[in-house]
């Protein structure tokens, strides 16, 4: 069930909500039931042979977490529960990868199982060895197998994030004052969640066909092709998943939850290192905490430090996908981190708006390792946007700005029918990321008007029309 579906949006969720708060009349703990065993349903749905995979996740950290603060080998238990996620995470993740490998290194001949990646196991994995970390530091000591179980596989941050802590979502969980209505969380609720469903639908979902286009016919593209091609991907994956994120806060929100912001207008970054501070916050507040911290974090001395950066960005990569190009496309965003803190280190600063420039243009480029199927694709888009493919103007372009080209520097454009309409939708999509405020700050000020309510239902009503193409969001393959 995806949330840019007919079935979720206008069947799964009203009947969520409408049963949570009936059954908080009568009772609190069967309101929380409902609210679980509608979270399995959901998680279940794309493949009911994964949900015992996740129930015995949650039974398994929840009974490990209840070990770890009573015994006194406490340091063995959490090394055990580590263990038995980050098992669970490769065998089913980074098996096949692995196999594919030895085979092609030593020239073996071993089994590929061809493993179906079970959903949202790299999300409920990281919570729940967060969770164990802090059971060993004693910073929390659940004992409520309900809570737990919802703080996992709540439903609107199960299957794509944000990656959320225990600390800010369990004690809402308790939290009594939340099972009433709220009218200003319900207002927000839908407000953002109405952005979210239209930067999918409206915007994500159109860059998507530009981008799949490019990508799939990387060979013949030219220095035009190339940056319509990786800039599409760029805003595909900005809205897509900056998208989600927002439905899925919006959702939480007619519960009474907050979840915490994953995307803080990431593309207005000026450095490597503000980027990551503002594109899936999370997951980098997740590495920082529990992997860059305990290697000894910025308290050692430089060269520690930059390998401790490297080591992040490899796990990040590896952690998006099983293939190379995610490991490199890691590996290159720690390089630039690293050469960056050198930079500041000695004294020097960059003019802002050549700041923003460079990372703009770094984050796109690398983008396309991050989207290609592999390095020769990578290195065909790439090659297009140095021009060394060639650099000829667009008949169509030449024909609207009066250019007066001659045919040797002209070609036909044929990544998309509409070149006007894709460059709208690519200027569009600049103002939007780098100009206006994000859908945080946008709902953060509610202060619910009639002028907002038509705002909002103006964004749903287009998005809900398209909705006859639904399409999965892509951090769903992570």
């Amino acid at each position: 069930m995806l949330f840019n579906s007919f079935e979720f949006i206008f069947v799964f969720l009203p009947v969520m909500f409408i049963g949570y708060y009936i059954f908080n009349r009568f009772n609190f703990t069967l309101a929380k039931i409902w609210l679980l065993c509608g979270s399995l349903f959901f998680y279940s749905w794309w493949n009911p042979i994964y949900l015992p995979l996740l129930l015995s996740s949650i039974l398994v950290n929840f009974l490990i977490g209840i070990w770890i603060s009573k015994t006194g080998y406490k340091k063995s238990v959490l090394t055990l529960g580590i263990m038995f996620n980050v098992s669970l995470l490769g065998f089913f993740k980074y098996y096949d990868f692995l196999i594919e490998n030895v085979n092609f290194a030593f020239g073996a001949n071993f089994s590929i199982l061809h493993l179906v990646l079970p959903l949202a196991i790299s999300f409920f994995t990281f919570q729940q060895i967060a969770y164990l970390v802090d059971s060993y530091r004693g910073t929390t000591k659940e004992r409520n197998l309900l809570n737990y179980a919802l703080f996992v596989s709540f439903f609107p941050q199960l299957i794509a994030g944000p990656i959320v802590h225990h600390s800010i979502v369990m004690p809402q969980y308790m939290d009594r004052s939340n099972r009433k209505l709220n009218p200003e969380n319900i207002a927000k609720g839908l407000f953002i969640f109405s952005i979210g469903l239209f930067k999918k639908v409206g915007i994500a979902d159109t860059f998507a066909v530009w981008a799949n286009q490019g990508f799939s016919s990387a060979a013949s593209l030219t220095f035009f092709d190339g940056w319509v091609t990786s800039l599409a991907y760029t805003f595909q994956l900005y809205f897509d998943f900056s998208g989600y994120t927002d439905m899925a806060i919006g959702a939480a929100l007619l519960f009474n939850i907050r979840l915490p912001i994953n995307f803080n207008s990431p593309y207005k970054a000026v450095s490597i290192q503000d980027f990551w501070r503002r594109w899936h916050i999370t997951l980098t507040n997740f590495l920082t905490k529990y992997i860059y911290v305990p290697l000894g974090g910025s308290r050692v001395r430089a060269s520690r430090i930059y390998g401790n950066i490297l080591i992040i960005f490899f796990i990040s990569g590896l952690w998006h996908g099983a293939g190379w190009t995610f490991v490199v496309w890691g590996v290159l965003h720690g390089l630039a981190s690293v050469i960056h803190r050198a930079w500041n280190r000695m004294g020097f600063r960059l003019n802002k708006v050549i700041a923003w420039f460079v990372t703009f243009q770094f984050v796109n480029a690398t983008w396309v390792l991050f989207r290609a199927p592999d390095f020769t694709a990578a290195t065909q888009v790439l090659s297009a946007m140095v021009g060394l493919n060639g650099v000829q103007v667009p008949s169509i372009v030449n024909a609207h700005l009066g250019l007066g080209l001659s045919e040797e520097w002209l070609y036909t454009f044929t990544l998309t029918e509409d070149l006007s309409t894709t460059m709208l939708y690519l200027i569009g999509a600049f103002l939007i990321a780098i100009l206006w405020k994000n859908s945080n700050q946008l709902t953060e000020n509610l202060r619910p008007t009639p002028l907002h309510a038509l705002f909002a239902a103006g964004l749903f009503i287009y998005a809900a029309l398209q909705l006859q193409q639904v399409s999965e969001f892509l951090y769903f393959n992570f």
